[in-house]
């Protein structure tokens, strides 16, 4: 029972979600597309209309989807009664005179390759970042790592090179990219931020697929960040999860100072379908043939190309 706006609301204990959606393998049919469209807001609607690429607008719609999902699934707040609004950094947020028990409930989505994920707390600060594993679009993955050297430390570069294959140092290279936009996203402070200035000391250097680990220690400017704990995990071979976490006032959550950090915490991510997507959705709108006609015409921009959402 939590006590809001002069009134009893009868919310259950919220615990933290993962979640995450293969928009990679999604292959909507024209009702799925379109019943999706009429369960977001207006606006949201326009801008996944804007992208050129059908897995690009693919990745927008799940994470609004997902958004929605958790909002009216953990706050019980009606789905045709969730406003979500952006920050002037473009981050969704949950409007302000909602009716929220978790004053300081917070998430954060994130989309890259195959996958959209959602990571969200009642209580803590949070980020989230994926990252695939994919070789550089041009040239070889030296060259690549030579433009992008300002990017990172001295020791996370000795750390990437350390493994002799350049496959494997491409996987590093993603992680440690993964946790500094985690972080990023966490505090919200965009793209100005030097990211020489975030040290991360990755442990263990391995992952298993499916776990998820808390071992890795973030040091800014030099000095350990003790109040941020990161949870890093494996989807599938290919993509790297990290999600940061601090509590609002700074002191360090439960879980990051706990004793068992080298083994593997129980917060994994569960992999959503799309009926579990919209399976609390209510439509909000009219039905807009005319959106699949257009997502449509992405599909075949990306088969002219010679590749595929």
């Amino acid at each position: 029972m939590v006590l809001h706006a002069g009134r009893f609301c009868l919310v259950s204990a919220m615990e933290g979600v993962r979640w995450a959606f293969s928009c990679g393998t999604w292959l909507p049919s024209r009702a799925e597309w379109l019943l999706a469209v009429r369960s977001i807001q207006p606006e949201e609607k326009e801008r996944i209309g804007q992208f050129v690429f059908a897995r690009d607008a693919k990745a927008a719609m799940a994470g609004r989807l997902m958004i929605r999902k958790l909002i009216a699934e953990k706050l019980n707040i009606p789905w045709n009664n969730i406003r979500l609004q952006r920050t002037a950094k473009g981050k969704p947020v949950l409007a302000k005179d909602s009716l929220n028990p978790y004053p300081n409930f917070n998430f954060n989505i994130s989309h890259q390759g195959d996958y959209a994920v959602l990571a969200a707390e009642p209580e803590l600060q949070v980020g989230i970042d994926i990252m695939k594993t994919s070789f550089p679009g041009r040239g070889s993955i030296s060259e690549f790592f030579h433009i992008m050297k300002r990017k990172f430390t001295n020791k996370e570069w000795e750390t990437i090179r350390s493994f002799k294959d350049e496959w494997t140092q491409l996987d590093m290279f993603y992680r440690n990219w993964a946790l500094k936009e985690s972080f990023i996203k966490a505090v919200g402070v965009g793209l100005g931020f030097e990211l020489q200035r975030l040290e991360f000391d990755i442990s263990p250097l391995n992952l298993d697929i499916g776990q998820v680990y808390k071992e890795t220690r973030l040091f800014l400017d030099g000095e350990e960040e003790k109040e941020w704990a990161f949870e890093e995990s494996k989807i599938d071979e290919h993509h790297f999860v990290a999600v940061a976490l601090r509590k609002p006032d700074g002191s360090r959550h439960q879980d990051a100072s706990s004793q068992d950090e080298s083994k593997p915490s129980q917060r994994q991510f569960t992999i959503l379908t799309y009926n579990d997507l919209i399976s609390s959705a209510v439509p909000m709108t009219p039905e807009d043939p005319s959106f699949w006609d257009c997502f449509c015409f992405t599909e075949e921009i990306l088969i002219r190309n010679g590749t595929k959402s």
